[in-house]
């Protein structure tokens, strides 16, 4: 029986099943699919009517494909030149990846790096099928234990389904949790770069249109992320299956004391850090990307520095709005709120310089539902009192240019996750936040995961434009992850996650969320300190409402 396909605003009927690759032909900048709305690899067979829709790496979900098997390619050459290599992805500086070499003796060189290079090339130039295969779970164990994954044995018993995939090229098997493209030859665009004691491995990003970015090196972030690793090791929940171990053995309450032990020990580390130099700092700036936790965090903060007998008063930078009216349009001539041009810079570097001085100032309040301001508290500052401002332009040497640098702390807050689902499969610190921001605007805005997904790449741009390069100014980076908490938050995403209509476009988003969340052992949320940082997104926080 005859079917319709709709390619392109095409109809073509096919009498026949076809390939998506033998539908669009052999381009090589499409990555994969999207078929009657689901992400598809090209070398899946259509049977029936269908729309679809070729995705090339200016799309997000085709960019995570052509990373997953741009990291079987690089592990595939390096167990092509040394088969005793043990390596480990991991999320790097400058939206890159990095390899690490895990045996111990093995330095990474120059040359090491340039032999990876061509056999990467050659592997590339041979445009060799990755062949994907479905089979039980033991069998799939079977074939982890022979090729010398334990990691993926490990995190087997937490797959829920009877069965369980990996990916053949060659006589190569491994598994990316992830599909992929259908060989070889179509990862022509990398970059590798010696970093310390590692290589940095560059590939297309969809929110630079499928372009490669050009290398930054920032070392308060890089920095960061070695402390996070460090702090996962050391605590022994660096991978999904630690995490798990965790919770299912040592107890939750244990776990969940160990993480937000973690987040004690920083602001304690922090607070020391402004008492050391509190008779110069007056204002406290606090910025960091969407869902990192700044309201929570803000507010133990003020607690560490009362508890040294600092006395901090609180602003909003969502006081200084402009109205509608005088904010800038974005390229699609909508309200710009996202930039710092939609804050009154004048007014609020004129009342920051009055409270510094020890005039009494007042405050305007914004208004959302009028949607413009109204006069707010009157305030007078003691000279113990520093000014905290949180808000996602706190950082921008624009937003406070009246004060003088060395008056000013500036605190940047991510959640900066160094976690694995094995050794060579990463999770992303981005995926943590839309979570994180997903079940936070259902719980407080009642707003579906559908409409959080809308809005992310909207927000996102906003975070590279104006938050993401503040970071390396900062005197203070606090990684606000927590091990536990998507074990805590599982149980809150997965309901949102499958609400998503498979007609909708942010269906493949949702599938993809669902994915990573599955091998993550439920935890019941009662033993969450309300003070906690994940409290913010899920609820039952001491601070809601709390101005």
């Amino acid at each position: 029986m005859s079917f319709k396909i709709v390619l392109n605003e095409e109809e073509i009927i096919q009498d026949e099943p076809i390939s998506i690759l033998d539908l669009i032909g052999n381009d090589k900048n499409i990555i994969c699919a999207l078929v009657n709305n689901s992400v598809k690899e090209l070398t899946y067979i259509i049977r029936g009517d269908a729309t679809v829709v070729p995705l090339t790496t200016s799309n997000r979900e085709a960019q995570h494909i052509y990373e997953a098997s741009l990291r079987y390619l690089i592990s595939m050459a390096m167990h092509n030149i040394h088969p005793n290599y043990r390596i480990r992805f991991s999320i790097n500086v400058s939206r890159s990846l990095f390899l690490q070499v895990l045996e111990p003796k093995v330095i990474v060189t120059n040359q090491l790096i340039n032999e990876l290079k061509v056999e990467m090339a050659r592997l590339v130039g041979l445009d060799l099928p990755f062949t994907r295969n479905i089979v039980s779970k033991a069998e799939a164990k079977r074939i982890f234990e022979k090729e010398g994954y334990q990691d993926k044995v490990d995190i087997m018993k937490y797959r829920p389904e009877k069965t369980a995939h990996y990916y053949e090229c060659c006589g190569y098997k491994n598994y990316m949790y992830s599909r992929m493209v259908p060989s070889s030859g179509y990862l022509t665009r990398w970059k590798l770069k010696f970093y310390s004691p590692g290589i940095i491995i560059q590939y297309p990003r969809s929110e630079l249109d499928g372009q490669i970015p050009t290398f930054e090196d920032t070392p308060t972030f890089g920095r960061t992320l070695k402390r996070a690793h460090e702090y996962g090791v050391a605590t022994n929940a660096s991978t999904v299956v630690d995490i798990n171990e965790h919770i299912k053995e040592d107890g939750i309450i244990d776990f969940i004391n160990l993480c937000e032990a973690n987040s004690s020990r920083q602001l304690c580390e922090l607070g020391q850090r402004i008492e050391d130099d509190i008779e110069n700092i007056r204002l406290i700036c606090i910025a960091g990307p969407s869902s990192s936790g700044k309201t929570t965090f803000a507010n133990r903060l003020r607690i560490e520095l009362l508890s040294r007998g600092i006395h901090p008063i609180r602003i909003s930078l969502d006081d200084y709005y402009l109205p509608k009216e005088r904010c800038p349009v974005d390229e699609e001539g909508n309200i710009d709120l996202e930039s710092i041009d939609a804050l009154d810079i004048e007014l609020f570097n004129e009342n920051m310089t009055d409270l510094i001085s020890g005039l009494e100032v007042e405050l305007p309040h914004f208004d959302f539902q009028l949607g413009y301001r109204v006069p707010g508290r009157k305030l007078k500052i003691a000279e113990d009192e520093p000014i905290i401002i949180e808000g996602i332009h706190a950082l921008n040497e624009k937003m406070s240019r009246s004060i003088p640098n060395h008056q000013k702390f500036k605190i940047f807050i991510a959640p900066q996750a160094q976690v694995n689902i094995d050794n060579e499969n990463p999770l992303s610190s981005t995926d943590i936040r839309l979570l994180r921001r997903m079940v936070r605007d259902y719980q407080f805005r009642n707003s579906s995961a559908e409409e959080t997904i809308a809005s992310w790449d909207s927000v996102r741009k906003g975070e590279f434009k104006w938050i993401y390069d503040t970071e390396e100014g900062a005197n203070f980076v606090f990684n606000s992850f927590l091990s536990y908490e998507l074990c805590a938050m599982k149980k809150y995403c997965l309901p949102l996650l499958a609400m998503v209509d498979k007609e909708s476009p942010y269906f493949p988003t949702a599938e993809r969320l669902i994915r990573m969340l599955k091998f993550f052992v439920d935890m019941p949320s009662k033993w969450i300190p309300s003070n906690s940082l994940i409290r913010e997104f899920i609820g039952g926080s001491c601070y809601e409402g709390y101005d």
